[in-house]
């Protein structure tokens, strides 16, 4: 028996070394394939300065969405394979424009949106302002994708040159779409779905109460959607006056003609300029900035490689901006969305530290919970206390949970395009007293005060209830218009006629007061500088983030595929734009389903807003609910 003990000591201290040699294999490879990562960072970033020193053109690859922040990745993203998505910086594009308008280094600006999956409204008009700084350098813009929808061909619009394969389309949408609404599903499971909420266009819960849009909210969303098209229409028509952008829209068969390619059609329509491929399109190209060693190639440098060799100035007094973007949550769950106490956190640090002269909150969220939108919000007017300006600048939507983070500015800059108000309040609760009683299910209990075990989800609730939670929605939607009224110098009375959920453009929020300025980030921050007697040419921005983890960073550098610097254009780009088209309905469907289910599951007073069609990371559940919801209703291809 000794012998046998001493045997298995034997055994489990073999198992022991073998555990803490695999341990220290796995950190090794790791540790070691960060410096190797590193190190071919490094040495690129060694070429790439060589190359951005060299004449030539600016390369923007918009491969990804456009986004005001972009998302981190959690390790199980990046085993799951979801960190695929590239995102494209708003910021470092609209810097990357300025600066190359006044290199002279750079001859022309060059945009392949082959794979530029969209972006918010107010976003693609801060890169097309950018684009015409560099035209009225005298620079030209070029662009190619397979094919053009709505959001490509509002930057390429701004372009010198547009071109298209022969095989390509250019297919406009325009502003609008369609709602699922889920009362009749709902109905026959018997669920029953309890709304507490203020405000006639707070249509957010509709799709849980209707079975189509009300009066009301119709023709709410029908007047943005009118505002909004107007103005893309005005945009492209300025940009390219030739064009003869409202008939191709409005009455895109017009144009039909036997023989013809959909790129001949949209060329003789002076929608495009030119007809050509990859390789056409990379000579025109050489032709202006000079030839690379491949055919159909080019002499050019990527936005990364140029903003390297040319960093934004970090000298002279900091202007602090924090970025809100994404739905306002309590706990970040997710990616797509952002805590209060993260905002507050970082905004209360920077405060605390004494480095900035000023502050600007960039916006760009549909709102969300009430709680964070007023931690946030505290944060923000504890920033003022201190004597810090406080300047707002709106991104594509800074509507509900977002205006209201936004009322403590002293100036409220946004775009023409942004999506905001919607001042207003809700709660949902389900209830699944039928659905039980259908599948022969019962609750029941005890209690000792009306309030007990509520809000039960199997018996319903009690009106003791149903009159308390609607009582603090009211009380929280009479804070939201008191705060409104008193931040934007408005009569009480006046505020209420235009809340109640309503959502406005930017166009209509000017002109009734939600708003004061049509500006860029970059004219709040001048604004704020100003505010704090400071010389706005000898302030600079200074980000407010979070520092990514070392373990992020290490997930980053070992697992994502490091992005190279092509000099030419894809070889096959995807032309069928009515396929892609078709594909992005499905996507709009898990959307939808991830929006729905998410709000059905949270547990707090929201003030968020469903039209400014923000995405809700959809999780592979939602995409499981939207495939079964699919096959039901033969919408699979």
């Amino acid at each position: 028996m000794k012998f046998l003990r001493l045997f298995w000591k034997m055994l489990v201290g073999i198992k022991d070394v073998l555990a803490l040699i695999l341990l220290v294999l796995f950190f090794g490879t790791i540790f070691i394939g960060l410096c190797l990562t590193n190190k071919n960072i490094a040495i690129s970033n060694r070429n790439l300065g060589a190359s951005a020193a060299a004449d030539g053109a600016l390369l923007i690859d918009f491969s990804g969405n456009l986004v005001e922040k972009t998302e981190g990745t959690s390790f199980l993203d990046l085993v799951q394979d979801k960190g695929s998505q590239n995102e494209i910086l708003l910021r470092e594009v609209v810097y990357g424009l300025e600066q190359a308008a006044h290199n002279p280094k750079i001859k022309a600006v060059v945009l392949d949106l082959s794979d530029f999956s969209g972006g918010g409204r107010a976003a693609i008009n801060s890169v097309d302002n950018a684009l015409d700084k560099v035209r009225s350098a005298g620079k030209p813009v070029l662009s190619f994708a397979g094919f053009y929808n709505d959001a490509r061909y509002r930057i390429a619009a701004h372009g010198s040159e547009i071109w298209l394969p022969n095989l390509g389309e250019v297919a406009l949408l325009g502003v609008g779409g369609n709602q699922l609404y889920y009362k009749g599903l709902l109905d026959k499971l018997g669920v029953e779905t309890k709304i507490y909420r203020v405000g006639r266009f707070k249509s957010f819960v509709e799709p849980f109460t209707r079975t189509d849009q009300s009066p009301d909210a119709k023709a709410a969303n029908q007047a943005l959607a009118d505002s909004l098209w107007q103005t893309t229409l005005q945009d492209i028509s300025h940009a390219r006056p030739k064009a003869h952008i409202s008939e191709w829209a409005l009455n895109p068969t017009s144009f039909l003609k036997a023989g013809h390619s959909f790129a001949e059609l949209a060329q003789s329509a002076g929608i495009i300029d030119h007809v050509g491929n990859s390789i056409d399109f990379g000579n025109r190209v050489a032709a202006i900035v000079g030839k690379d060693k491949q055919p159909g190639s080019f002499k050019a440098v990527s936005l990364s490689s140029f903003i390297g060799a040319n960093p934004p100035s970090s000298t002279g007094s900091a202007i602090g901006v924090v970025t809100v973007s994404g739905e306002i949550v309590d706990e970040e769950t997710r990616s797509g969305q952002v805590s209060g106490s993260t905002i507050s956190s970082l905004i209360l640090d920077a405060v605390t530290k004494g480095d900035i002269k000023a502050l600007v909150v960039r916006v760009d969220s549909p709102g969300g919970s009430v709680s964070a939108s007023e931690q946030m919000r505290s944060a923000i007017l504890a920033a003022k206390t201190k004597g810090l300006p406080v300047v707002v600048s709106m991104g594509s939507v800074a509507a509900s949970g977002g205006y209201w983070i936004s009322t403590p500015a002293d100036k409220i800059f946004a775009d023409s395009s942004t999506i905001t108000g919607s001042i207003g309040v809700f709660s949902l609760i389900p209830t699944f007293q039928q659905t039980l009683h259908k599948i022969g299910l019962s609750a029941d209990g005890v209690k000792t005060t009306p309030l007990s075990g509520q809000p039960d989800v199997f018996r319903g609730t009690t009106t003791e209830f149903d009159q308390l939670m609607q009582f603090g929605v009211d009380t929280v939607y009479d804070h939201f218009t008191s705060i409104v009224a008193t931040s934007r110098h408005l009569p009480l009375t006046r505020v209420r006629e235009i809340a109640e959920g309503r959502v406005w453009s930017g166009v209509d929020a000017q002109k009734i007061g939600l708003i004061d300025q049509y500006g860029s980030l970059q004219d709040a921050v001048s604004d704020a500088a100003k505010r704090a007697h400071l010389d706005p040419s000898h302030t600079h921005m200074q980000f407010i983030d979070e520092e990514p983890s070392f373990f992020e960073m290490i997930l980053k550098n070992v697992f994502q595929h490091q992005s190279s610097d092509a000099k030419i254009v894809a070889q096959n780009p995807n032309m069928d734009a009515f396929g892609s088209l078709a594909g992005s309905s499905q996507a709009k469907l898990i959307q939808m389903v991830a929006a729905m289910r998410h709000i059905a599951q949270s547990s707090t007073m929201q003030a968020r807003c469903l039209e400014c069609n923000i995405d809700v990371k959809p999780t592979s559940e939602d995409k499981y609910l939207a495939d079964r919801l699919m096959a039901q209703t033969a919408l699979h291809p």
